[in-house]
């Protein structure tokens, strides 16, 4: 924990002196390809007058790891990238600044030369830096954020993370594909969310070109045992139970009881929401011999040379793995910047471009408008399901 707050408080300290400037790579005759990425650096919560820290020397504050580690990884594609002498020109914003807001950094000057725009954003963002790439005419990549904003018309925009109804259609696809003849079971809680899943998965029965699911939907009292779900499955026909609830708790406390059935000789497999790639906790004793699938967008085999460089960088200088957040930070800097270095201005016309493959297999697909039949912007509809059974990976589809 020292050894990690000294290195972030040294990585404060040089993004401080740095932001806003620019980062020249060397290359005196080319023109340089311009980009700008936006984070939340927090660096004015972080420190007093941009050289005091405010928190204890071993204290790192947990709501500026995404934004940083995000960096991190940008940082690092950005180093190799200088390797290979790329003509660019990157501006660093810090989204949380104190001074400005998100509106004056998009309307500084430099903006208006900038090729290519990487987000980090929340959901009052992701509007804001849509509108920024359409009335510039040049592409924003949401590189985290499973939100589309209610943007329309905007061929510009690029969204990384699928929605939430594109993850609900990559769910009934897989069921289709691989668990159609099974009694199929949607356990779930009472809510909004819950409510527009169902609809969803509702939607693509009624559209489906196959045939359709059928599925059996169950609401669950807030502290339910293993006695409301046991009179839903079977000790003799294989049953899968899907998680209609983007809740982590309702998901943990759904494989564990089922866990404990599982022990009971009851047949079951759970295939959980996209919101399951962020629980650690499935290798644990209470989850032990149920089987665990759910979807990702973002999967690294960790099997490939760049990975086991950025591994390797990561132990060397700061004493621990890299987190998904440094992947996901150095892969759409590298990709998006190979394309802009390859495509030039007309970038915004190869964004479908599967080239420059570095970790994941994207699939950016149109989204069409349904009752104008134009396009809104662009989402990746590549879904990755990971077969979990204690701890241990049993497959990917």
């Amino acid at each position: 924990m020292k050894e990690r707050s000294l290195y972030h408080k040294l990585v404060f300290l040089l993004i401080a002196c740095c932001l806003l400037s620019i980062v020249s790579f060397a290359q005196a005759n080319p023109p340089r390809h311009k980009i700008a990425i936006f984070a939340p650096l927090y660096l004015d919560s972080a420190y007093v007058d941009d050289t005091t820290y405010r928190y204890a020397k071993n204290v790192f504050p947990k709501f500026i790891n995404p934004g940083l580690e995000f960096y991190e990884g940008v940082q690092l594609a950005l180093d190799s990238l200088n390797m290979e002498k790329a003509a660019l020109e990157v501006f660093v914003y810090d989204t949380r600044s104190a001074t400005e807001t998100l509106i004056q950094q998009l309307n500084k000057p430099e903006l208006d030369s900038v090729e290519l725009i990487l987000a980090h954003c929340n959901s009052s963002e992701v509007k804001v830096f849509a509108d920024a790439g359409l009335k510039r005419n040049i592409p924003v990549i949401n590189v985290n954020l499973p939100n589309d904003g209610a943007v329309t018309g905007n061929p510009f925009f690029v969204l990384l993370n699928p929605t939430l109804r594109t993850q609900c259609e990559g769910i009934y696809r897989y069921v289709q594909k691989y668990h159609s003849i099974d009694p199929l079971v949607i356990f779930r809680k009472k809510g909004s969310l819950e409510d527009r899943i169902k609809t969803y998965f509702d939607e693509f029965g009624k559209n489906t070109m196959s045939v359709p699911l059928k599925l059996k939907y169950v609401d669950l009292p807030d502290s339910f045992t293993v006695n409301h779900l046991r009179q839903h499955l079977d000790t003799t026909i294989q049953s899968l139970c899907i998680a209609g609830s983007l809740d982590e708790a309702f998901g943990k406390r759904l494989a564990q009881q089922l866990a404990i059935l599982k022990k009971q000789k009851y047949q079951a497999s759970v295939l959980g929401m996209p919101t399951w790639d962020n629980i650690r906790d499935f290798n644990k004793p209470e989850y032990k011999g149920l089987e665990i699938t759910y979807g990702t967008p973002f999967y690294n085999s960790k099997m490939d040379r760049v990975t086991q460089s950025i591994t390797a960088w990561f132990s060397r200088v700061m004493f621990m793995r890299p987190s998904d957040m440094v992947f996901r930070g150095y892969e759409t800097t590298w990709r998006y910047t190979k394309m802009l270095l390859q495509y030039g201005k007309d970038i915004a016309s190869n964004l479908s471009s599967k080239q420059a493959k570095l970790f994941t297999d994207f699939d950016i697909q149109p989204v069409l408008n349904k009752q104008t039949m134009t396009l809104d912007y662009f989402e990746n509809k590549k879904l990755y399901f990971l077969k979990w059974q204690d701890g241990i990976i049993k497959g990917v589809y």
